[in-house]
């Protein structure tokens, strides 16, 4: 059973789904995001309560209820953003009158283990960055969405979003205009070999993708696939894996490991923690602090491997 399209809460849901992109400038990726959560929440209500209809129907123990049969089958992760979209919802329904009071206030977020971030070292990303085949123009497009990442941890939605004129690659410091989390607008400096793998894809390789397509609907794209269209988050995503694999051997990176990894050196170069998190357009500066943990990680792992006193005594066997 399904709840109504015309009840009170799939509408509540309606609007406020939409909301998130057009009041409060969120991603269409968290839109999206929020819909199937609160989808599922209304499936388990239809089901579990096929007389409710109202937001101010549903109370925190059907909620407990929601998330207990979730909890079967989703990660402790899955079911904290789940809750986070519950909460929001309830805000926006309670700003709106439809609650008096949030009853997802009274959820408990599950216990994370936050997972240290994948970070390679100097030599791996060389090799990861120089995998692509420099005789193709696809390999010269990989070569520079690949330096591109590493020099200035871009996210990957960043990346696919950059159009032609959004990065300047002048005499001066080559930079770009991002549009990150929430719209907001920040630059970024490129380093000289992403500066000059872009330089060479935009003068030739950029064309000759296109010229080969079928048709062409990439518009103003920096980067574009084979089909003639701005290249996609998940094209990113398999190029990033395969060239991980064949430079690296790493066939489990992703992405975001290259922002993680640009982050990092630049944190072990001695780099000030705020301009990280200006760089890689971070809200709170607690979110860029992780860093901190996996350059102690691999300081740690240094000295076991490097300092006499770490060694085991072996008289002590």
């Amino acid at each position: 059973m399904t709840t109504s399209a015309d009840s009170p809460l799939t509408k509540a849901v309606q609007t406020f789904v939409t909301s998130i992109e057009r009041e409060r400038r969120g991603s269409r990726h968290t839109a999206l995001a929020y819909g199937r959560d609160l989808a599922q929440l209304t499936a388990f209500v239809a089901e579990r309560r096929p007389g409710l209809s109202r937001p101010d129907e549903i109370d925190v123990l059907l909620l407990r209820s929601f998330l207990g049969a979730l909890s079967r089958t989703h990660e402790p992760a899955s079911i904290a953003r789940k809750i986070a979209s519950l909460r929001s919802f309830f805000r926006y329904c309670q700003r709106r009158g439809l609650v008096a009071t949030s009853p997802a206030t009274a959820l408990a977020l599950p216990k994370l283990r936050r997972k240290l971030p994948v970070v390679l070292n100097a030599d791996a990303a060389a090799q990861v960055v120089e995998a692509p085949d420099g005789s193709s123009a696809a390999g010269l497009r990989d070569r520079a969405i690949l330096e591109l990442l590493y020099s200035s941890g871009l996210r990957v939605s960043e990346l696919v979003g950059l159009d032609l004129g959004d990065v300047d690659l002048g005499a001066g410091r080559a930079e770009a205009r991002v549009v990150g989390k929430g719209n907001k607008e920040r630059r970024v400096p490129i380093g000289g070999p992403a500066a000059r793998a872009l330089a060479v894809y935009v003068a030739g390789a950029r064309d000759e993708i296109l010229s080969e397509a079928r048709a062409v609907d990439a518009g103003s794209a920096m980067f574009v696939s084979p089909r003639g269209k701005r290249i996609t988050v998940r094209s990113v995503q398999l190029l990033v894996k395969k060239h991980g694999a064949v430079g690296a051997g790493r066939g489990d990176l992703f992405p975001h490991a290259m922002r993680h990894t640009c982050a990092t050196h630049l944190l072990e170069g001695d780099a000030d923690l705020r301009a990280i998190q200006e760089l890689l357009g971070h809200a709170s500066l607690a979110t860029t602090q992780r860093y901190t943990h996996v350059s102690m990680t691999r300081i740690l792992q240094v000295y076991d491997a490097a300092h006499p006193l770490a060694k085991p005594d072996p008289s002590a066997r």
